[in-house]
């Protein structure tokens, strides 16, 4: 059962926009993406249970849980497959890999939650497109989108650098450079006053590009007294 809300969206979701919303039957009761508001979501789909390199992701996600609910990020994955072929695949882990899957599998038969986010074209005939990553802010934007083909496997590490990222930027209004992981240098944001430029540490830097700790960091905390 999948029952897609009313959007005014007329094209599948790009960068900043609110993503559509949906309810649907998932292998953890209905869910609605709605549901999540307040929370970071990674929206990710499969084209089908029993596919190898979608296993491996599986198992890589649940293992790597803790470390994105620490991040105020919840998991939510979409497979076009059934419930019940949906429930069977999560046993099949269970048996295999001795790794139980503890976020929310959609189902979506007749594709109607994939073609709202544009993961298959209108008149594809079949699900090989849908390999994507939907990363939602706690309030239903879409904040990142990535595409995969069948044959690579998504790289989990790399999706839990983008969330910090993302959230880093967005609580201390800086950006992140190439490669960045959490606890590095951020790039500091460009300034907006002449008097800007007698700020310690801008003498020998550009006006464009400087880099330096968190905003927050560089202030050293009072000492209780």
């Amino acid at each position: 059962m999948i029952l897609p809300i009313a959007s005014d969206a007329v094209h599948p979701p790009q960068l900043h926009d609110v993503a559509p919303d949906f309810r649907a039957r998932t292998t953890m009761g209905m869910r609605s993406l709605s549901d999540y508001r307040g929370k970071w979501v990674l929206f990710f789909s499969h084209p089908a249970d029993f596919t190898p390199v979608c296993t491996s992701e599986f198992v890589a996600l649940a293992r790597a849980a803790e470390r994105f609910a620490a991040l105020d990020c919840a998991l939510l994955a979409l497979s076009v497959d059934s419930l019940y072929s949906h429930l069977a695949w999560l046993r099949s882990i269970r048996v295999q890999f001795g790794v139980d899957i503890g976020f929310p599998i959609i189902e979506d038969p007749s594709m109607v939650i994939a073609r709202s986010f544009g993961m298959v074209p209108p008149q594809a005939p079949d699900t090989a497109l849908v390999r994507a990553v939907f990363v939602i802010d706690p309030i239903g934007i879409v904040r990142a989108i990535l595409w995969y083909p069948m044959t690579t496997g998504r790289n989990v590490e790399e999706l839990l650098r983008l969330v910090a990222a993302l959230r880093t930027s967005d609580a201390h209004h800086v950006s992140t450079p190439a490669n960045w992981v959490p606890g590095e240098d951020v790039i500091l944001p460009a300034p907006q006053l002449a008097a800007a430029l007698d700020e310690p540490g801008f003498a020998g830097e550009d006006w464009y590009y400087r880099t330096g700790p968190l905003p927050d960091a560089r202030t050293p905390k009072a000492k209780p007294v």
